[in-house]
Formats: C-alpha cells, sequence, structure tokens
C-alpha cells in the first residue's frame, strides 16, 4: 500500500498509508481519516458491505466538505504522539513485569448518563494493550493505562472517537473553558425551553377553557410554531445522544427522552391537522425545559466538585524565572521549564515545579496540598513542591521533575483513580442501571397495548409518562456524585485517597496497625548519647555512623545528618536489621543497627533501659560502641489512639525498634497490642494472623521496611514523609501531619455509605411507586419530567452534603 491511493470509502488522497486501513471482504483497504475508517466499519458490521459492490458513485461528503473543526480535530489525533506533546499529559512507569506503562488522563466530550461511561470503559479495556481504564462521570476525565510500545496514544483516542465522543488531553486552563462553554450553551438551551414553554401554555390556557372552534386550529398551529424552537434546539442533545447510543448498540436514559419528545410532538402535529381532539405542544415543551433544568443543576454540581482537583493545577503559575549560565534572569512560559533548570522563586510566588533547593532560606506556603495552615521552613537541600507559595526570602531551586511526573499532576491522577475505582454498591447500580432502559421501553410498549386494546384515547400518552417518569438518571447519579463530594472532603482535610475500595473497606475496619519511628513519632530523631566500648573516641563513632547512614533514606539516617560523615564505601542495606559498608580509608567493615545484626556472636545489652533507641556499631572484631536515639511524639497521636477505641477499633504498634522505648510509646498511648524488634516478615505474620481471625486491618506506616505489611493490609496508609516507594503501595496519603485526619476518614467513610444507600433506595423507591401510578394513567407528560428531574436534583443535593460536612469540619 503506497501514500498515493486514494480513501476506499470518499476516494480522497490517504496521506499515511496503512495508517487508518481496515479490513474488507479479506483485503486491507486505505482510509484517508478515522471518520471514514469508522462509517466503513460500521457498514461492515452492519451487514451491508455489498453497498460497495453495488455503489456507482463515491459519497458525496466528503472529508473536504466538512468544517474546519472536525478536520482540525481528526488531524490532531497523530499530533499527540510526539514526546513534546505527552510530556503534559503522560505518565510513564514500569511495570513488575519489566514493561513500559503509560498514563494519561483524558478529558471526554459527549457523555450524558452512567451507560456512556459504562460503553467508552468496556470499548477500551477490551484492546490488548490496555491495561486499565476507568471514567470518571461526575467530571467526564478518563484515566487510562496502557502499554504504549503496543499502541499510540493517537489509537487510544481514535478508538473513542469512532464511538462518537471526543477525547483531549486534561488540562485545567482548558476544562475550565469547556466548563464554561457547556454553561453557556446550557444556559441558552433553558432559556428557550422556558421562553417557549411560558408561550405556550398561555396559548394552551384558553385551549383548554374552551374557545370557538374556527380559531382552535390558528391557536394550536401557532403553539406548534413556538414549540419547534424547544425541540429542534434544546432538545437537540437528547436526539444526538440517542442517535450514538443507537449506533453503537448500547441503550441509555436518552433513548427514551428522545422518544417521549419525539412522538409528543409528532402526535401533537398530527392532531392539529386531522382536528384530533387534544395537543400535547405544552407538555413537550414543559417535559424539555424541566430535564435541561434537572441536568444544568446536575451539571453545577457536577462543575463545583471537579473544581477541587483543578485548583491544584491551577496552582502551577504560567511564568517562572529561569537563571542561565551566567546566573542572569530570563522569564520562561512554565512548560518550557527542563529538568536540571535552575529558577529563582521570589518571596510571594508559586513553585512552578518539583525540585531541590539550592540556596536560600525561606518558609512555604503548602495549605493547598496538605491543609497545614502553617508555612514550612525550607533551606538547602529541602524540597519543594509545585504549586506551593513561597513566603519569606527569593530562592533558588534545582527542577527535579515537571508535567505529569510532578507531584501536583501524581495527586490529581491518584484524586481520579479513587473517584473512579468503582466500589461493590458502585458497580451493582451500574448493572441495574444498564438494564433498566430495556426494562423501561418493555413496560411502556406493554402498557400503551394494554389501554390500546381497553379502547381508552389516552393510551399514547400514558405510555409517554411511564417513558418519562421512569428515566434511570437519578440511579445512575446515585454514587458517583457521592464519592466525588466525599474524596474531595477528605483531601480538603489533608488525606488524600487512591483507591476506590478504601471508603468502602474503612466501614469494616477492625484494627489499626502503627508502626512507630515517623508515624506516631515525627520520625526526626536526634543523638541523645554516645557510650563507647573501646578506644575508639565518641565524635569518630558518630562520624563513622554518619558515613553508614549517608545512602540511607530511614528516619534513623536524618539523626546524623549534621555529623560530619567518614568516607564509607559497599554500603548495604538490611532492611529492619541495619546498615553495614567499609571505611575508604583503612578498609575496617562497620555495622550498625540491632545489636543482633551489627555483632551476632554475642547478646548484647544497652547500656542503660531508658526510652529510645539503641544502635550498636561494631567492626568484624569487635562491638564498638552504642548511640541512644530519641523521638518525639506527634501531637496528635494520642486523640487518634483514643477516638479509634471508642469506635470500638483495636489498636497494635508493630516496629522494628527493639528498644523499650516502643513499649513505653505503646503503653502511654494505651495501644493494645505490641510487638517490637519485628522484621518486616515478621510484621507480616502478625498482620496475616489477624486477618485469619476475621479481622480487617488499616496498616499506617512510612518507611521501605513497612512495603510488605503496607501492601498485605486491608488498607495501607501512608504518612506525608513516607518514602516513594511506601506511598506507591498506600491506597491512601496523609498529605498533612495530622493523624486526627484518619478518625475524620472513618466518619466519612460511613456517611458516604449511608448517602449511597439513600440514593439508590430513594432511585429505585421512586421508580417502584412512580410507575404503576404513571401505568395507570393518573401522571400527565408534563408532572413525569417534574418528578424525574426532581429525583435526581434530590440526588446529588444528597451527595453535596459530604462535601459540606468536609468544609465545617475545615473551618
Amino acid at each position: 500500500m503506497t501514500h498515493s491511493e486514494n480513501c476506499f470509502h470518499c476516494g480522497e488522497s490517504t496521506t499515511e498509508g496503512e495508517r487508518w486501513a481496515t479490513e474488507i471482504d479479506g483485503q486491507m483497504r486505505p482510509m484517508c481519516c478515522p471518520g471514514c475508517k469508522a462509517i466503513a466499519e460500521t457498514i461492515v458490521a452492519s451487514g451491508l458491505k455489498d453497498y460497495y459492490k453495488h455503489r456507482t458513485e463515491l459519497p458525496e461528503l466528503s472529508p473536504a466538505d466538512l468544517d474546519d473543526s472536525e478536520l482540525t480535530a481528526r488531524d490532531t489525533l497523530t499530533l499527540y504522539d510526539s514526546d513534546a506533546m505527552q510530556r503534559r499529559f503522560v505518565a510513564r512507569s514500569v511495570n513488575p513485569q519489566g514493561e513500559e506503562i503509560a498514563e494519561a488522563t483524558l478529558v471526554i466530550d459527549g457523555i450524558s448518563c452512567a451507560a456512556c461511561s459504562w460503553l467508552i470503559e468496556h470499548r477500551l479495556n477490551a484492546i490488548p494493550a490496555v491495561e486499565q481504564a476507568v471514567l470518571n462521570l461526575s467530571n467526564h476525565r478518563l484515566v487510562i493505562r496502557w502499554r504504549p510500545d503496543q499502541m499510540p496514544v493517537s489509537g487510544l483516542m481514535e478508538a473513542i472517537y469512532r464511538l462518537g465522543y471526543k477525547a483531549s488531553p486534561f488540562s485545567a486552563t482548558d476544562e475550565e473553558n469547556l466548563r464554561t462553554q457547556e454553561s453557556k450553551r446550557a444556559i441558552r438551551r433553558l432559556a428557550v425551553a422556558g421562553i417557549g414553554m411560558m408561550q405556550v401554555m398561555m396559548i394552551a390556557v384558553p385551549l383548554y377553557v374552551g374557545m370557538a372552534t374556527q380559531y382552535e386550529f390558528f391557536m394550536r398551529l401557532a403553539s406548534m410554531i413556538l414549540a419547534l424552537p424547544v425541540v429542534l434546539y434544546s432538545a437537540r442533545p437528547f436526539f444526538e445522544a440517542a442517535i450514538r447510543d443507537l449506533k453503537t448498540r448500547h441503550l441509555t436514559m436518552d433513548v427514551p427522552v428522545s422518544l417521549a419528545i419525539i412522538l409528543a410532538f409528532c402526535a401533537s402535529i398530527w392532531s392539529t391537522f386531522n382536528q384530533g381532539s387534544e395537543v400535547y405542544f405544552d407538555s413537550v415543551c414543559m417535559f424539555t425545559f424541566f430535564l435541561l433544568l434537572g441536568r444544568f443543576l446536575e451539571m453545577r454540581a457536577r462543575h463545583k466538585m471537579g473544581k477541587s482537583g483543578n485548583n491544584m493545577l491551577t496552582l502551577l503559575p504560567n511564568i517562572a524565572i529561569r537563571l542561565n549560565d551566567a546566573e542572569e534572569q530570563e522569564i520562561i512560559a512554565t512548560e518550557e521549564i527542563q529538568l536540571g533548570d535552575q529558577l529563582l522563586i521570589k518571596p510571594g510566588h508559586s513553585i512552578p515545579a518539583d525540585g531541590v533547593v539550592v540556596s536560600g532560606n525561606s518558609s512555604v506556603d503548602e495549605a493547598a496540598l496538605t491543609g497545614e495552615y502553617l508555612p514550612v521552613s525550607k533551606k538547602s537541600g529541602a524540597r519543594l513542591i509545585g504549586g506551593t507559595v513561597n513566603v519569606d526570602s527569593p530562592l533558588t531551586m534545582n527542577v527535579t521533575a515537571t508535567g505529569a511526573e510532578a507531584q501536583l499532576s501524581t495527586i490529581v491522577r491518584l484524586m481520579d483513580r479513587a473517584q473512579q475505582e468503582k466500589p461493590r454498591v458502585a458497580l451493582i447500580a451500574d448493572q441495574i442501571a444498564s438494564y433498566f432502559v430495556a426494562a423501561v421501553l418493555v413496560v411502556a410498549t406493554s402498557v400503551f397495548s394494554f389501554w390500546w386494546f381497553q379502547g381508552n384515547d389516552e393510551a399514547f400518552f400514558i405510555a409517554l409518562s411511564v417513558l418519562v417518569v421512569t428515566c434511570p438518571c437519578a440511579l445512575s447519579l446515585a454514587t458517583p456524585t457521592a464519592l466525588t463530594a466525599a474524596t474531595a472532603s477528605l483531601r480538603e482535610a489533608g488525606l488524600l485517597i487512591s483507591k476506590g475500595h478504601v471508603l468502602e473497606t474503612l466501614n469494616h475496619i477492625d484494627r489499626v496497625v502503627f508502626d512507630k519511628t515517623g508515624t506516631l513519632t515525627l520520625g526526626k530523631l536526634t543523638i541523645e548519647r554516645v557510650v563507647a566500648l573501646g578506644d575508639v573516641p565518641d565524635q569518630t563513632l558518630l562520624e563513622w555512623a554518619a558515613g553508614l547512614e549517608q545512602t540511607s533514606s530511614h528516619p534513623i539516617a536524618r539523626a546524623f545528618r549534621r555529623v560530619k560523615a567518614a568516607a564509607v564505601t559497599d554500603h548495604q542495606q538490611h532492611t529492619g536489621l541495619g546498615i553495614e559498608g567499609r571505611l575508604a580509608e583503612n578498609h575496617l567493615q562497620l555495622k550498625l543497627g540491632r545489636p543482633d545484626f551489627a555483632w551476632p556472636q554475642d547478646s548484647l545489652q544497652p547500656p542503660e533501659h531508658t526510652e529510645g533507641q539503641w544502635l550498636l556499631i561494631a567492626s568484624e572484631n569487635q562491638p564498638l560502641g552504642w548511640i541512644l536515639l530519641s523521638d518525639s511524639l506527634r501531637k496528635s497521636a494520642p486523640g487518634l489512639v483514643s477516638g479509634l477505641h471508642k469506635r470500638n477499633i483495636k489498636t497494635a504498634l508493630l516496629t522494628g525498634d527493639p528498644s523499650l522505648s516502643g513499649a513505653a510509646l505503646a503503653d502511654s498511648l494505651n495501644i493494645q497490642d505490641t510487638m517490637t524488634g519485628a522484621s518486616p516478615e515478621q510484621k507480616l505474620a502478625q498482620v496475616r494472623e489477624w486477618q485469619s481471625n476475621g479481622e480487617r486491618i488499616l496498616m499506617v506506616g512510612d518507611g521501605i521496611n513497612d512495603v510488605p505489611v503496607l501492601a498485605g493490609a486491608d488498607i495501607a496508609l501512608a504518612v506525608s514523609d513516607a518514602t516513594d516507594l511506601a506511598k506507591t503501595n498506600a491506597d491512601t496519603l496523609l498529605t498533612s501531619g495530622r493523624l486526627d485526619a484518619i478518625l475524620n476518614a472513618i466518619d466519612t467513610a460511613g456517611k458516604t455509605r449511608r448517602v449511597i444507600y439513600q440514593n439508590i433506595g430513594w432511585a429505585l423507591l421512586y421508580n417502584l411507586l412512580a410507575l404503576p401510578v404513571a401505568a395507570m394513567g393518573y401522571v400527565p407528560p408534563w408532572a413525569a419530567a417534574i418528578g424525574m428531574s426532581f429525583s435526581s436534583l434530590l440526588v446529588v443535593t444528597n451527595a453535596l452534603r459530604l462535601a459540606k460536612s468536609g468544609s465545617a469540619r475545615q473551618s
């Protein structure tokens, strides 16, 4: 196949060879664009492939006849395959099998209900290259993970395009513009429907009370003309969605809604020109108006909840000050920042990327990310997060991460993942909603048939009311609105949920297990005492210990950061035990850590039993000395443990610290079960034992040695200072230092479950009660429209209580 071949469908010249080719009659046929490919595949899938054998002319409409916006959308797809473009919205990682995995967040345009979400998810998840695709109905964001070596991102966007939806990379600014445009369109359609409704109802009054026969036709004709813009313009989104859904062979609520509007309008036209008994132009307008009003209110609620994540991304400034090699300042756009750039952050300016302080001493306001209102002190070597604000003095920073790899983008992706991963109750609701539309159509047809054979002249409009009153809008909105509101509320309170099962599992937690250092304590250990066991001076022992710990990220290593480190090579970290290495000057092998690790030849005891952690430093020949480290308790720890006990949740402390400080800490906090000197394997074994007894475990940890037990617990919570590996294996992240946010999460989880069950219960109860009443002919179409809109609005308002309660707690 050459680049000069013409498109098999429309005849236009192809420019990309096999890029959009598809198989027809056993041969690969060239296509000029994804639109022609989609049309051709639809024709073949519908059993109409003989169309190509019998046609004598090419289609009159070719890509050259398409409007500029549609051409631009198609031509743009391949541009997203460039590395420069993907740097903004695609994050890459390597899975345990060594395969490269890409993750992107896309905004989907054209979604109207939960069935749309179901269709897109199932189509993408059927693609072999895709690991996971989940769409958030609340904010229309799609998070997709796939193997980029098997399919480019443009191929994924093409698959969405063929379903009748449009996908674009998520951007806080672009999405804000899309929300503004969506709001303006919705207001215009609502205004047309409202004005049309009022005018038609004014004309309908004399028709209802009775008027001269010679004027009745003209009044009906005027009603038809006034209702026409409502049907053709205001109700257009319902028709477009219904046509798309029928093409993809998947029923959604737009199908019965469109049927109700078009059938009522056409029946009223027939009645106008054939002197029928009644017309329902006023009901059509009222039905359309209240449907649009309900969706408008839902849209406003969705926009409000979606802004919590978007507001985080808008924290990044549009420009930055870069220092060149000559230390000269140059102003650049944030998108131009590269890894390794030196940036100057002036007081009052937002930090445009992740990085490390090179010079300067200032305080940084991180409240937007952590919920902690007090500024955090930053000096040389401290980490900076993009989107936070420099408060006091100028800082010079070295950029370590930008774009999709930055922590701010990662947090937003974790939030999206949490809102998209559906708990069990949400999956049940989705399954019910997916079959509900088909049931509604069957029931409406049956009701019409029954009343028609009974000779009732109102059979059609009774069936119409059944179609309207039973649309499953409320059922579709019951769960996603509640999950989105709860997740946003907890993020503002300092707890970031990254996996969807957390809110459901929190309701069943029986025991909370804590690590000690860096979790219940601040993890900022200080050197209290040095007890030499030989001729090596105390200061020398400290320098050797600092040299051993200089490559470690464990909280213990931070205690030695201010000590001049000796040159040590061949570092080896022994998880849960200690660290060893070799002195560069004399090749002396050293060990630092637990006594049974540093000097296994004998069972040595610390010089005295006191609160704190004793570390033994030893050479290959003899023990050299003891070093005592101490830590301070987090202020929120006592309140957390007490609150857990009040909620009948058990507590336990599993720490690798073999000293008496662990037991003393547990006693002071009244923690029920304690295990000190535990290895990661022992911690995991203990958790498994509790789980085998029927307990569900929430594990709170921060270090590499906590990763196995974090992965094994029912819920894994990493504190803000945790290692990257611990955060990766965690289901939720404490972005602030306040442990009492855990209690808030438990309470919010209970409220979320109640709200979801209330929403689903109300949606099902409403339909069960409204259906028989409508089937008996007691509900006119206009009343059915009001009832359905009220039901959806009630569900959304009930879910928004979760966000309001979170705001109240914060204040």
